[in-house]
C-alpha cells in the first residue's frame, strides 16, 4: 500500500466515525437540503461528509444536535472573541432592546462606539458603521476610486477582504469587477516596482497585514512599510484590512509594526458578536460621506442597529479593553510554539504560523511567506486532522485555522495540545516526515 493510499483509507476510516456519532447533524442536514443548496448560505460551513449542526454555546463550549460537546477553538472565525453568550454583552443587548429596535434614525448608542473606535485606532478618525467587513471593504475602496479619480486597486495572492473580495492568483469568480492587480504577498521589491510603473493609475493599495484565511501569513514589516511609502508616493491611498487582525494589538496589528493607513476597515468582534462592520479613517476622505457635503452616499438599513451597538461597546469596554489585546495576543503565541514543538519533536512535516491568537496547521516544510509556499501540502491531511480534533472534543477549522476566544482556559489549552500530540501519535505512518517527498498521492 502506498502512503497516498493509506492516507485515504485513514481518511476513509475517520470520515466513516463522524457519520455513525452525528445521525441527528446528518438528518438535519437533508433536510435543509431541500430548501438551500447544498443545505449551505455561507459556504465555509460546508464539509464532508456533511457539517455538524451547532444547537448552542455557553463561553468556550458548544454542543452539536447529538449532544456532543466541544471546546470552541475557532470562535465564528475571529468574530467569537468573547465566547457564547458573554453576561456583559447580554446584558447591554437586553437593555438597548427594552428601548426599542428599529428605531429609524440616529440612536443613542451609535456615538459611542463610534467615539470609542476613534479613540482605539489611531488611523481612525472619522468612522462609519456597516453590518460586515466585506460591505466596509467595498465602501472603503469607492471612497478610494472616489477620492484620487483613478481606476485600478493593487491587492495581493491568497488575500481574502469578503465574500466578494477574495484573490488567488487572479480574482475569484464571485469578486466584484473592479480593475485589480493582484500581486504577490510579502515580495516588497516586486510590489514597489509595479505600483511604480502604474502609479498614475493607482487609487488604492489593498493589504492585510497577515493574510487570515489565506493561511494565517503575517506580512513583513519592511513589506508593509514598502507599501505605505509607494502609495504615498504615487498618490494613491493605503488601505489596511484589519477586519481579523485588529485584535492581535491594543491599537490593531498595522499600528503595531509603526504604519498609518489612510483608511482601516473592521469587523467581526467589534460588534460584540453581533453582524457588524466599520470603515474610518483620514478626516479628507472620510468627509466624502459627510450628507451636509459629501459627494458620496452609504446606505443600510442596520448600520447603526442598536442591538450591535450596544455590544459593541460593552465588549470593548467591559471584556477586551487594549490591555486585554495584548494578554490574549500573548497566550496565543504561547499555544503556537507549543503547537509548533509537538511537530518538530515528531519531526513530521506540520507548522503552525500566525500571530497572537490567529494560527493556522499547515502539512509542509520551510519558511511560509505567501500562500504559494503552503500549496503543495495535502489537503487531506488537514481533513485528517479536523476529524480527529472533533474526536478529542475540540472544534477547529477544516482548512486548520485556530482561534482563541475569551473564555478559553488554561485547561482547554493544554487539552489542544495533547490532542495535537495524539494526532501526531496515532498518524505517525501517514505524516510526512521532514525533507521526505510524499510518495504515491
Amino acid at each position: 500500500m502506498t502512503l497516498g493510499d493509506s492516507i485515504d483509507q485513514a481518511l476513509a476510516d475517520a470520515r466513516r466515525r463522524f457519520s455513525d456519532a452525528n445521525p441527528a447533524s446528518l438528518a438535519q442536514f437533508n433536510a435543509n437540503a431541500d430548501f438551500m443548496p447544498g443545505a449551505n448560505s455561507r459556504s465555509i460551513l460546508y464539509y464532508p461528509p456533511f457539517p455538524l449542526t451547532i444547537a448552542g454555546g455557553e463561553a468556550s463550549t458548544i454542543w452539536d444536535a447529538d449532544g456532543h460537546r466541544y471546546t470552541d477553538f475557532i470562535g465564528e472565525y475571529t468574530a467569537g472573541l468573547y465566547g457564547h453568550s458573554a453576561t456583559d454583552i447580554r446584558e447591554a443587548v437586553d437593555e438597548a432592546m427594552r428601548a426599542g429596535i428599529s428605531l429609524t434614525g440616529h440612536n443613542m448608542l451609535e456615538g459611542k462606539l463610534a467615539r470609542l473606535l476613534c479613540e482605539r485606532f489611531p488611523a481612525v478618525q472619522l468612522v462609519r458603521f456597516t453590518n460586515s467587513g466585506t460591505e466596509a471593504n467595498l465602501m472603503a475602496l469607492t471612497a478610494a476610486l472616489r477620492f484620487t479619480g483613478r481606476r485600478k486597486i493593487v491587492v495581493f495572492a491568497g488575500a481574502y477582504h469578503g465574500g466578494v473580495l477574495a484573490f488567488g492568483a487572479q480574482p475569484s469568480p464571485t469578486t466584484v469587477p473592479f480593475e485589480f492587480i493582484v500581486l504577490p504577498y510579502n515580495d516588497a521589491a516586486g510590489a514597489v516596482a509595479r505600483i511604480d510603473a502604474d502609479g498614475a493609475d493607482i487609487a488604492a493599495v489593498l493589504l492585510e497585514p497577515m493574510l487570515g484565511s489565506g493561511g494565517c501569513i503575517p506580512g513583513d514589516a519592511d513589506f508593509i512599510h514598502a507599501l505605505r511609502d509607494a502609495a504615498t508616493r504615487v498618490g494613491a491611498l493605503l488601505i489596511v484590512d484589519e477586519v481579523m487582525t485588529s485584535r492581535l494589538g491594543r491599537e490593531g496589528l498595522t499600528a503595531q509594526i509603526g504604519v498609518t493607513p489612510d483608511l482601516m476597515t473592521m469587523g467581526k468582534y467589534l460588534g460584540g458578536g453581533m453582524s457588524f462592520g466599520a470603515f474610518g479613517g483620514r478626516a479628507d476622505v472620510m468627509g466624502l460621506f459627510d450628507p451636509r457635503t459629501g459627494a458620496l452616499a452609504h446606505s443600510g438599513t442596520f448600520n447603526n442597529n442598536v442591538v450591535t451597538m450596544a455590544a459593541g461597546y460593552a465588549g470593548l469596554t467591559k471584556l477586551f479593553p487594549p490591555e486585554a489585546a495584548e494578554v490574549l495576543s500573548a497566550r496565543g503565541n504561547r499555544l503556537r510554539d507549543r503547537l509548533n514543538t509537538v511537530a518538530t519533536d515528531a519531526d513530521v512535516d506540520l507548522q503552525f504560523t500566525g500571530l497572537g491568537s490567529l494560527m493556522n496547521a499547515h502539512f509542509v516544510g520551510g519558511d511560509i511567506r505567501r500562500p504559494e509556499d503552503a500549496a503543495g501540502a495535502d489537503p487531506r491531511l488537514r481533513e485528517l486532522l479536523f476529524l480527529h480534533l472533533l474526536d478529542a472534543g475540540f472544534y477547529t477549522s477544516p482548512r486548520g485555522f485556530i482561534v482563541l476566544s475569551l473564555p478559553i482556559t488554561d485547561s482547554d489549552v493544554d487539552g489542544l495540545v495533547d490532542a495535537m500530540a495524539g494526532f501526531v501519535s496515532t498518524y505517525a505512518s501517514v505524516l510526512v516526515k521532514s525533507g521526505r517527498a510524499l510518495l504515491g498521492s
